[in-house]
């Protein structure tokens, strides 16, 4: 299978790349735009929240990367 081609450039995402809003069980969160130590482009979010399970509050924390496909290989600068 082919890989994935990234259709902008790292200035592009630099440049252009803005948070992305992110409902979690009714919460607002935004994941801010990141080029990842890996090389590859996208948005980060970490936070702390509850959630209900069988009437009980637990605590929760939050890790989740949006990663561009394709953009690990993009040229670096």
């Amino acid at each position: 299978m082919a890989k994935t081609a990234c259709p902008i450039n790292r200035s592009e995402f630099r440049e252009h790349a803005k948070a992305v809003a992110i409902k979690i069980n009714g919460l607002d969160f935004q994941a801010d735009p990141r080029e990842f130590s890996t090389g590859s482009l996208g948005w980060y979010l970490n936070g702390k929240t509850t959630i209900e399970v069988d009437g009980k509050r637990v605590a929760v924390q939050i890790g989740m990367n949006l990663t561009v496909v394709g953009s690990k290989e993009l040229p670096a600068g």
